[in-house]
C-alpha cells in the first residue's frame, strides 16, 4: 500500500451540501478501490480538505481522485507521500 494526500477545494456550488453522509460516501469510494482513509481534515487557507489515504497504487489514487471529484463536486489534487524514515533511507542511497 502507498500513502496519498488528496487536497480538496470546495466549489461555491457544493458548500451547502457538506454533510457527514458525504464523508461516508468518500470513505466508501476509497474502500471500493482497495484503500483506507487514515484521516481527513478540514483546512484553512488555499485548500479546504486533506484526505490521507492508503491505496494499492497510483492507478487507484487517480481513480479515487476522479471518483471523489465526480461524486462530491470537489476538485482534488493528489500527491504520493513517503515516510520520513523511507525518505532518509532513499537520500542516503542517492
Amino acid at each position: 500500500m502507498a500513502t496519498y494526500f488528496l487536497f480538496g477545494k470546495y466549489s461555491p456550488q457544493v458548500l451547502g451540501q457538506i454533510s457527514a453522509d458525504r464523508t461516508k460516501k468518500a470513505n466508501d469510494i476509497i474502500a471500493k478501490l482497495g484503500g483506507k482513509a487514515k484521516s481527513m481534515y478540514a483546512l484553512l487557507g488555499e485548500k479546504d480538505l486533506v484526505f490521507i489515504v492508503d491505496l494499492p497504487g497510483t492507478k487507484e489514487a487517480i481513480k479515487a481522485s476522479l471518483a471523489l471529484a465526480k461524486q462530491m463536486g470537489i476538485g482534488f489534487s493528489t500527491s504520493e507521500a513517503v515516510s520520513i524514515e523511507e525518505f532518509d533511507k532513499l537520500a542516503k542511497e542517492a
